[in-house]
């Protein structure tokens, strides 16, 4: 038997200065933003960290961490950002999630007067001032968890993501599941949902990151301390210095940026697990073939 002369060879990628040159700018980019989480990871070491850069820990120390974790007045805040979190994003993918189901029915009246009230408010809001009022007065949830999870689990860009995506589904699924006598809330939970696992981590991933850095609505619409959230205690530290420190052990910049590597560990690591379904979502979502 004769071996096939026709091999393909994969062409080999060319190096353009253009291609250097994106290279280049950016590991400097990367370098850029890597180096002051850098500063703040090795000060959350150092025992007599200061003001200046360090790439290494001059007197190595985990104190910093030790008192973050047995202070147990973080201990309410932390759980008031895992709970807000949790509630907020699943609040957020639902609305997202059935906003999108409904903009995708083609024949369902006034569908493109409606996306495009949704759309307006991308580019045009009430204002902060006018929304207050409106949280304060009329729904009446200011110094509650609900003031801080329904602004922002109400997210038309995600909204719009989610229906790019929805619309990429193949009609005939849709057409297979009525002939079969689904009912149109029984395919979006047994066609459309298990099809849009990509999505659905990648605009969940989004909204878990807002609701975990959320520090202005706190900061708007909660006036009781016992309703703080870890970002919110996180600032109190930094700014006003209601840092516990113990004299001789670590300085208090030791214990803030210890706090800081804190608030942001646990999306370093989820991230990576998730980072796969973000860009394969993102990017089904928003080109459109």
């Amino acid at each position: 038997m004769e071996e096939n002369k026709y091999v393909y060879k994969k062409p080999k990628k060319k190096i353009t200065p253009f291609g250097v040159f994106n290279t280049v700018l950016f590991i400097l980019i990367s370098i850029i933003i890597l180096i002051p989480i850098w500063k703040v990871l090795v000060d959350s070491f150092d025992a007599t960290t200061g003001y200046g850069m360090n790439f290494w820990p001059k007197q190595f120390t985990i104190d910093g961490y030790r008192m973050i974790v047995t202070r147990s007045d973080l201990y309410r805040p932390f759980f008031i950002s895992v709970i807000v979190t949790v509630a907020g994003t699943f609040f957020g993918l639902l609305l997202s999630t059935l906003g999108a189901y409904v903009l995708i029915q083609w024949e369902m009246p006034g569908r493109n007067l409606f996306s495009y009230m949704l759309l307006f408010t991308m580019l045009f809001n009430g204002g902060m001032i006018p929304t207050y009022l409106v949280m304060a007065n009329i729904l009446h949830l200011t110094n509650t968890l609900w003031s801080v999870i329904l602004p922002l689990a109400i997210n038309v860009y995600n909204l719009v993501l989610m229906r790019n995506f929805f619309e990429g589904i193949p009609g005939s699924l849709f057409e297979a599941a009525s002939i079969d006598g689904c009912s149109p809330i029984g395919t979006f939970f047994k066609i459309v949902l298990p099809l849009s696992k990509a999505a659905l981590a990648s605009i969940g991933l989004m909204y878990a990151v807002t609701f975990w850095n959320d520090y202005t609505n706190f900061k708007i619409y909660i006036v009781k301390t016992e309703l703080f959230n870890f970002q919110m205690k996180l600032r109190n530290m930094v700014m006003d210095s209601d840092t516990p420190v113990e004299v001789g052990v670590v300085s208090m910049n030791t214990v803030q940026n210890a706090a800081i590597i804190v608030a942001i560990i646990p999306f370093m690591i989820i991230y990576p697990f998730c980072q796969d379904y973000f860009v394969h979502g993102v990017n089904v979502g928003a080109v459109k073939e």
